[in-house]
């Protein structure tokens, strides 16, 4: 009998602990429980006063006033942006150049369908009165002509300073960055950074410790066609990408006095305005 009474008492001791650590857990279980609920409750209160200031803000916008005021700032912002962009025109003047044969397929060319015409050349389009030809940059021989390169040159220095106004205008950062300088301009490429060899270096060619990116010049240094050619191509692409930005297609890749007298024309027209 004593030996059942201590083993009893034994499991009396064992399950009173045991409802004791049960008890601690209960406990421990509720005050997490309790601070989830809380939290429940912030969240709920935050979430409540949220979607009040949603209501709110909807109820602005509803309706004619809403969209009225919208329209209205727009209108001025872009009304705005084609002042400046006429001021750019002002300043460098694209003017297109071509004989009687070519008068039809020129006119579509203003009024922005190009569906069944010709692109323009390069040739066609001046600015300032400046041509520009890809052809010294992608060959360059003794029987080049020098005053058709430095022509070229300063053309693509006009361009990249146009590009480099239009750009704040528009509030499109530009993917490669000019380094202006009249008629030896550098555009930049931060592509993924190869390090090149001692002779693909141009003595004004620079490259940053800090930022990995590779200057090009917009000029024929010496007889390296290559890498001018390379970045009259990101000079392009800039102003394609101000094209995609106003809703059109770049006219060709080498069509630089094209595209911008293009992106010109798309941004004074009236269409810009009420395409919103």
């Amino acid at each position: 009998m004593r030996q059942r009474l201590e083993a009893r008492k034994l499991l009396v001791d064992k399950t009173s602990i045991a409802c004791k650590v049960t008890e601690q857990d209960v406990k421990k279980k509720e005050d997490n429980l309790s601070t989830e609920v809380r939290s429940l409750l912030v969240g709920g209160t935050t979430l409540s006063i949220a979607k009040s200031k949603l209501q709110e803000s909807n109820c602005q916008l509803e309706g004619e006033s809403g969209y009225a005021h919208l329209k209205i700032v727009t209108n001025k912002l872009r009304k705005r942006q084609q002042f400046m962009i006429s001021q750019v025109s002002f300043i460098y003047p694209l003017k297109i150049e071509a004989g009687p044969s070519q008068d039809q397929e020129l006119e579509s060319f203003p009024g922005g369908s190009r569906l069944g015409t010709k692109p323009l050349s390069q040739g066609s389009v001046r600015i300032l009165g400046l041509p520009f030809s890809m052809a010294p940059f992608t060959r360059m021989s003794f029987f080049t002509d020098k005053k058709e390169v430095q022509k070229s040159a300063t053309a693509l220095g006009y361009v990249a300073h146009a590009v480099s106004l239009i750009a704040p205008y528009l509030r499109v950062p530009i993917r490669y960055p000019l380094r202006l300088g009249g008629s030896k301009t550098y555009i930049r490429d931060y592509a993924p950074y190869i390090e090149p060899s001692p002779s693909d270096m141009s003595p004004i060619t620079t490259l940053s410790q800090n930022s990995n990116f590779v200057e090009f010049p917009l000029f024929l240094d010496g007889q390296d066609t290559t890498r001018a050619a390379y970045a009259v191509f990101l000079l392009n692409k800039n102003i394609e990408q101000l094209l995609n930005f106003v809703g059109e297609n770049s006219l060709g890749p080498r069509q630089v006095l094209a595209n911008l007298k293009e992106l010109i024309r798309i941004i004074q027209s009236p269409d810009y305005i009420d395409s919103l």
